[in-house]
Parts: C-alpha cells; sequence; structure tokens
C-alpha cells in the first residue's frame, strides 16, 4: 500500500459538527436509510444515472461524503510527488551557477535523497508540520554534507576547492529547507481547501472511534474524507454516529464509498479475526493507519488531532515495491543460472547415472494468488505413482531415495532448476516455499493464516526455512514466519535470508 498524501496542524477556525460537508446540501444529511446510491464501475468511477441499494447497509452516514469529486481527482497522488522534486532541484541549483563541483553536487543530490528516503522524510504523514520535520531534514543534509565535503577534501588538497564546495553544501541545504517548508504550507492549503482529500472509514464505534470520526468532519487539513464506521455486528454503535455496515461487508463498502484508507481505532473484535478482513483482496489495496492500544505509545509524531497514530506497513507485495523484487529476482536468477551452470551440469549427470533419463521432476505447486504452476526439481527419487507423489508428507527416510539424491536434497542441490522458474515469473528467489494442492487445502482448513502466505509469490528459499522449519515441522510456525517475511518484505531482508540459505548450503542442513 502506498503512502497517501501528508496532513497536519489544526485549523484555527472550524465549522460545526453538525454542519453539512463543503458542496453538500444540508437535506442530504436527513435522507432515509436504504437510499439508493450510485453503483461504482469495475474502474472505480460511478455510472451516470445508474442506481443500486446494498441490502443491509445503514448507508444514511455515507451519503453526505461519498463519491467526492477531489477524491476521484486525486487518489493517484502520493506524499513524495511535491517534495521530492522540489528537493532534487533545490540540491541541483548550485549547478546553474558553476560547474566546478559537479560531481560532488551530483553525489549530494543522489545521498540526500537516500538519505530522507530511508528516514522516512517522503512517507505519508496525517499530521503536517515543518517544525516536526525540521530536526530530522537538518541532521541528514549536514550528514551528507559532511561525507561529501570529506570525500572532496581527501580527493583535492586544494583548501579553496573544498571551501567552495563547502558553500554550495551550504546554498543546497538551505534552498531545501526553504523548499520543504514551502511544500508543507502548500500541502497544508490544499488539504484545507479540499484539492486533495482521500475517503476513509474508520473500523471501530467506541469512543475512540467517534472522536476520530468527528476531528476528521471537523478539521479537513489531515486530508481523509469519513465516510463512515465499521465494527462487528454484535456491537452497537454510539446514536451519533451509526454504523455504516459491519466488518464482513467492508470489502463491499470500501468499493461502493471508493475508500482509500482504513483506520483502526477500537474495534470490537479479536485481532486475527481483523487481520483476515484486511487481508482480503478489496481490503489490501487500503492504507492503514492505527490507533495504539496501550497509553503512552508513541506514533513518531503523527497523530489526528491529540489521538496517535501509527502507518501500519504494506501487508501485500505490490506496486514499486513489487516491480523492485521481481527486477531483482530476474537478476539474480540470469546471473545464477550463468554462473552455476557447470554445478547445474555435474547435478544432471549424477542424477542420470542414479536414476536413468528422467533426470528432472515436474509437479503442480500452488504460487501467487492461489494459481497453479509446474515446478521444476532434479529427480532424486521414484514415486511408486503420481495420488503419492501428490499427497505423501515426508519421505526423508524413504529407501527410495538413493545416496545421490539424498546428498542432493541434503545440500538443497535438487533446488537449482527452479531458477528456471523465477525467469518464468513463476516463483521469487526469496518468499514461502510452495505447496501442493492437496495440502493447501488441507492446511488452510486447517490454519486461519496459512491462505494469506499466497498474497506473494512461492520462493526458492523462505524465511520459514531458514528459521529451522522445513521437513516434518508445525505448519502454524511456517505460516507465521511466512507472513511475518511478506508483511516486513525488504531487499535486505531477502539478502539475510540468502546468506543464511548459503550456510545451511554449507552446512548439508536439507531434508
Amino acid at each position: 500500500m502506498s503512502g497517501q498524501p501528508a496532513t497536519g496542524d489544526h485549523a484555527a477556525a472550524a465549522p460545526r459538527d453538525d454542519a453539512a460537508p463543503r458542496g453538500v446540501p444540508a437535506t442530504a444529511q436527513n435522507r432515509d436509510p436504504g437510499a439508493w446510491f450510485p453503483a461504482p464501475r469495475a474502474g472505480g468511477e460511478r455510472a451516470g444515472g445508474e442506481r443500486v441499494s446494498v441490502p443491509g447497509l445503514d448507508t444514511t452516514a455515507v451519503l453526505p461524503y461519498a463519491g467526492s469529486r477531489a477524491s476521484r481527482r486525486t487518489r493517484w497522488l502520493r506524499a513524495w510527488m511535491m517534495t521530492a522534486p522540489v528537493d532534487v532541484v533545490a540540491l541541483l541549483v548550485p549547478l546553474a551557477l558553476t560547474h566546478q563541483h559537479w560531481r560532488g553536487t551530483l553525489v549530494m543530490a543522489g545521498l540526500t535523497v537516500a538519505f530522507f528516503a530511508a528516514g522516512g522524510l517522503y512517507r505519508a504523514r496525517r499530521h503536517v508540520s515543518f517544525l516536526d520535520e525540521l530536526p530530522s531534514l537538518s541532521g541528514r543534509l549536514l550528514a551528507c554534507g559532511a561525507i561529501v565535503a570529506i570525500i572532496a577534501a581527501l580527493r583535492h588538497a586544494s583548501a579553496e576547492y573544498v571551501l567552495g564546495f563547502t558553500q554550495q553544501v551550504a546554498l543546497a541545504a538551505g534552498l531545501v529547507v526553504v523548499g520543504r517548508a514551502l511544500t508543507r504550507e502548500f500541502t497544508l492549503v490544499a488539504r484545507r481547501r479540499r484539492w486533495v482529500e482521500h475517503n476513509a472509514i474508520v473500523i471501530g464505534s467506541g469512543p475512540t472511534a467517534v472522536e476520530l470520526a468527528r476531528l476528521l468532519r471537523r478539521y479537513p487539513q489531515y486530508g481523509l474524507r469519513f465516510v463512515g464506521c465499521v465494527d462487528a455486528a454484535a456491537r452497537p454503535a454510539p446514536s451519533a454516529h451509526p454504523l455504516i455496515g459491519t466488518l464482513d461487508q467492508l470489502e463491499k463498502l470500501v468499493a461502493l464509498v471508493e475508500c482509500e484508507v482504513l483506520l483502526i481505532a477500537d474495534p470490537g473484535c479479536p485481532e486475527p479475526v481483523l487481520m483476515e478482513v484486511l487481508h482480503r483482496p478489496g481490503n489490501a489495496g487500503c492504507d492503514l493507519w492505527a490507533v495504539p492500544r496501550l497509553w503512552g505509545s508513541r506514533s513518531s509524531g503523527d497523530h489526528i488531532g491529540a489521538i496517535p497514530i501509527v502507518k501500519v506497513g504494506d501487508i501485500t507485495l505490490s506496486g514499486p515495491r513489487w516491480a523492485l523484487k521481481r527486477a531483482s529476482d530476474i537478476v539474480f536468477a540470469s546471473l545464477a543460472l550463468l554462473l552455476l551452470s557447470p554445478v547445474l551440469l555435474l547435478c544432471a549427470v549424477a542424477t542420470f547415472l542414479d536414476g536413468g533419463r528422467d533426470i528432472f521432476f515436474h509437479q503442480e505447486r500452488i504460487g501467487r494468488h492461489g494459481r497453479t504452476f509446474r515446478i521444476i526439481k532434479f529427480r532424486s527419487m521414484r514415486p511408486v505413482d503420481e495420488h503419492e507423489s501428490r499427497t505423501n508428507w515426508s519421505i526423508a527416510h524413504d529407501r527410495r531415495v538413493g545416496p545421490v539424491g539424498r546428498f542432493m536434497r541434503r545440500t538443497s542441490l535438487d533446488e537449482l532448476p527452479q531458477l528456471w522458474n523465477i525467469l518464468r515469473g513463476d516463483m521469487s528467489v526469496v518468499g514461502p516455499r510452495p505447496e501442493r494442492p492437496y495440502f493447501v487445502e488441507k492446511f488452510s482448513a486447517e490454519y486461519p493464516t496459512y491462505s494469506m502466505r499466497h498474497r506473494a509469490p512461492v520462493g526458492l528459499t523462505g524465511l520459514a526455512q531458514v528459521s529451522g522449519l522445513r521437513g516434518d515441522t508445525p505448519i502454524s510456525d511456517r505460516a507465521r514466519f511466512d507472513n511475518y517475511y511478506i508483511e516486513n518484505w525488504s531487499l535486505w531482508l531477502d539478502a539475510k535470508v540468502l546468506l543464511r540459505t548459503v550456510a545451511e548450503v554449507f552446512r548439508a542442513g536439507g531434508r
């Protein structure tokens, strides 16, 4: 889930809580429950004149807010789209004055943008305040300037050269600070005038949820247009803020009101139930923000009113994160096939000598989003029949596994042909290990979180496997590690898993 544009301080003046939203007739708030709504098209646009009702939903609270024109115009905007270009321009301004230090200026620009991104200075915020960002902004600018100045001093003995470059760095840093102040002020103006806003549903119906709803309606500078609350069916909401539906109906409501943000306040259901709802495809595309449950929880300075909130990380691999992961997979698999071609040839010859002509083993597995594909491995044994191949769980001590096959399985060399699956897009280098359809159906019925691991592409290796969970180990533990990997993915996490996989191969720690 990508970040939405950031948000900010309270307005000096605000409309009354019971005032009709800007651009909506006051009479719209008095319509009867069960009123008719424009039906959303497949692409998210509403069909002109077409009407559809949603049985079982109290849509009274949605009517004044649903179908925001500003929301539809700005749903593609992200927080970095204004700040990052301004930062880059400010950092490159010294090039317009002189080309003497152009290499150092380019390095300074690239390093600063990288430091800003790592420090979260391009992430979405609900509370926008330039002064809140100033300490982090200044610290990273000083660090980048010091690094580049030290490199320049080591490369050039002339004090005059270093002094001139330092002056350019100071100029660029000052322009970045000014540019950030201007962009933040423009963001606040755009939100207060409702040029930029995103439809939001509050999950919960307790006091915190009601207060969040009131704040969002009263203060537009948070960039969110409140469209209603949802909660568990057995928990009635206060009469001032009736529920527009239950958690089970959240997917329909997200599509109906073109919701882009979900605020988790105080839902009346256990956390596993809530997570199962949020992982559904229709809800997974929304940004998630949550109110910490414990008093005193730090929220990195972000809040709505006086209510602290935290941004919940992307629970799916999509968008730029997926593109980055796919690009790294292609590069890694291509290089690995090239460099390991002698090893693959030796494995093929050994498999041929041990078991005959059928050196490759093909089997149906379940991949991303439940799609089936045929996995490729070096054959290490000969199953009795196809049914046994699909339904036999462990063959670690099977007598039909020969010495060559046992060695290849212990060193995981039999998995190397899956590099071709990675190039084809069936798999990733790192991800949940693919399983057979029979066991996917069985484990999904027994363990509620097992099916969630198919949000991401399956992998040649995985976090669960390098954590000792391979062979005959608890499925619930594997699913927990797999889902943790998906929700905390980064290139560095992939690198760590690969390094631990190499260590397992040299220890012959396979099954």
